[in-house]
């Protein structure tokens, strides 16, 4: 049979890989610093007789889209944006990870968590004392007036871990947060935030729809690539028979 039938199989694979990956964009359009996933795929020739026409397409590893999402403004304290390029370290076990959602909780014991996992500081997990009223400098410094009878004036507590990384270096884990090759990475002086503020995602609704509807027309010519590979090997068949 001839080689056009592998040759749109995998075409069309690579093109139900890519719409997984434009569909989970479009899924996270409005998750709080989520940056959109990138689709890459490199062709590679069928060995063999005849001319070299026949090429099948190996998906490979896209990246991440790093550019800044729209900023806007919450007025909430423990709220804070990446400006320019950065991000926020989290303790996952073993190992740091990243993100650039800056929405972060208090625990029960007084954890600062963002999605459930720990904000890294200087010394480790943060934890935060009982407190009357926090802020967050540009610099990452959490400042909190106790709540303590004894104690009016403002301490400062900790400081959250802001990192510079290459988007090279960056890949996503099973739970869609960002990590390196390495376990941790080191505090960056020039990272800065702005307290009161949340970063969007960076994925455009509009563009992953167009990008969706392209695909689906290219499956389509996929498909109908198989049925005239199909019927071309047919009618090969038909006239070694009768020959």
């Amino acid at each position: 049979m001839d080689k056009l039938l592998y040759t749109a199989v995998s075409g069309a694979a690579r093109n139900l890989s890519q719409q997984r990956i434009h569909a989970n964009n479009l899924a996270n359009v409005n998750t709080e610093g989520f940056r959109q996933d990138l689709e890459r795929a490199q062709s590679e020739q069928v060995m063999g007789e005849g001319y070299s026409s026949r090429f099948l397409v190996e998906p490979q590893n896209g990246g991440v889209d790093m550019t800044p999402g729209a900023v806007r403004e919450t007025g909430r304290n423990l709220d804070v944006a990446i400006k320019g390029n950065g991000l926020i370290a989290l303790n996952d076990g073993n190992r740091e990870v990243y993100t650039r959602n800056g929405q972060m909780e208090v625990g029960p014991e007084g954890d600062l968590l963002i999605n459930g996992l720990p904000v890294e500081g200087d010394n480790g997990p943060i934890i935060l004392p009982t407190f009357t009223s926090l802020t967050i400098g540009d610099d990452g410094i959490i400042t909190i007036i106790p709540d303590d009878g004894e104690i009016s004036q403002a301490i400062d507590v900790d400081r959250i871990k802001l990192v510079d990384i290459a988007p090279g270096q960056l890949h996503k884990n099973e739970n869609g947060l960002l990590i390196t090759q390495a376990t941790d990475n080191p505090r960056s002086e020039e990272v800065e935030v702005a307290s009161g503020h949340l970063e969007t995602s960076n994925v455009s609704a509009i563009g992953e729809m167009v990008a969706s509807i392209s695909l689906n027309r290219q499956f389509e010519a996929q498909i109908k690539m198989m049925k005239a590979a199909e019927d071309m090997a047919s009618a090969g068949n038909r006239l070694l028979r009768n020959s």
